[in-house]
């Protein structure tokens, strides 16, 4: 074959190819692990808001981005495993959901990969940062704060029920946060004359629990904040309301799915601010930049058609405050 020839040929083949390989060509996706102290079971919203917050920052999950989730499903000794296997991989960027638990695993796990963590304890108690406003090194993150609202849900409790009432908390055994929730409970509670039946669980005792405290003249049940109770919800509000108990709750979810009222900041809104907080530490940002974000909104909600069936009437000035009633 002459050497025109062969390069026609050539030519016409490389040709032929270049649309294959234009194709072929695909941006370099990345990574992002996702590990959770809680189980997929209704946390549907909330990762609905996360992913919000990551298009908010041009980020969208299958194209230019990879999202992979681990469950511990409440079994919180199973998350150093999990956050470990990220590590290994070598993601892009690891979000902790599901409390300071979650966080303090993966921040153990790794100093190199940017952690971004949501919480609804206090991350500089818990040893997740040292300070709000200069988290440093590789964490950061969103925290409500909900354990500090507890004076404030006892004070909703006190005004709900102002004559006869005993209080009852409940609290999961298996968390590792238990004791300090408790202690701190406990204490505020003392502090308005209250002394609260401390209750430590396993989700599975939760039937026999209610019916402990209703036996022991429990009127009123405050749940400490915990993400596998937070998936549970449905199955706890409708134990309250059988046993003719007042659930107060720090997420607005509780009320929705059957209990008596919330108080505390969104955790929707929560998931999406650490939506867009991954999606700029994956534009360049280092999370020792990004102080940890707090709650500027606190919101009421108030379930009045459980309240008229537990036989108690909210009084109207609480009516008036709630952020929402439902009816």
């Amino acid at each position: 074959m002459r050497r025109r020839q062969f390069m026609t040929l050539l030519g016409g083949v490389a040709a032929a190819l270049w649309p294959i390989r234009a194709d072929a060509q695909q941006p370099n996706v990345r990574v992002v692990g996702v590990v959770s102290s809680g189980s997929a079971d209704g946390f549907a919203h909330l990762l609905a808001a996360l992913h919000q917050g990551l298009r908010d920052k041009g980020y969208v999950d299958g194209q230019n981005l990879t999202i992979e989730y681990r469950w511990a499903d409440g079994h919180y000794d199973r998350l150093p495993a999990l956050a470990a296997d990220f590590v290994k991989r070598r993601v892009a960027l690891i979000i902790s959901t599901g409390g300071v638990v979650a966080a303090r695993a993966v921040k153990a796990a790794t100093t190199e990969i940017p952690v971004v963590f949501a919480s609804g304890d206090d991350p500089i108690r818990f040893g997740i940062v040292p300070s709000l406003s200069h988290p440093g090194g590789n964490v950061t993150g969103v925290t409500i704060l909900s354990s500090a609202l507890v004076p404030k849900r006892l004070e909703i409790i006190r005004e709900l029920l102002p004559g006869s009432r005993r209080l009852g908390l409940l609290v999961n055994a298996r968390n590792p946060n238990a004791e300090a929730n408790v202690k701190d409970a406990v204490a505020a509670a003392r502090t308005l004359g209250e002394d609260p039946l401390v209750s430590r669980v396993e989700v599975a005792d939760l039937d026999l629990v209610f019916r402990d405290f209703t036996n022991k003249g429990v009127n009123a049940v405050l749940i400490t904040t915990d993400p596998d109770f937070n998936s549970r919800r449905e199955h706890i509000a409708r134990l309250a309301v059988q046993n003719g108990i007042a659930l107060v709750s720090d997420f607005r979810e509780y009320a929705e799915a059957g209990g008596l009222m919330s108080y505390g900041a969104s955790i929707v809104d929560m998931y999406r601010r650490l939506g867009v907080y991954a999606g700029r530490i994956l534009d360049g940002t280092k999370p020792a930049d990004l102080p940890v974000e707090q709650p500027t909104k606190f919101e009421l909600v108030i379930n009045l058609k459980t309240a008229k069936v537990l036989g108690l009437t909210v009084p109207p000035a609480m009516l008036a405050r709630a952020d929402e009633v439902i009816e």
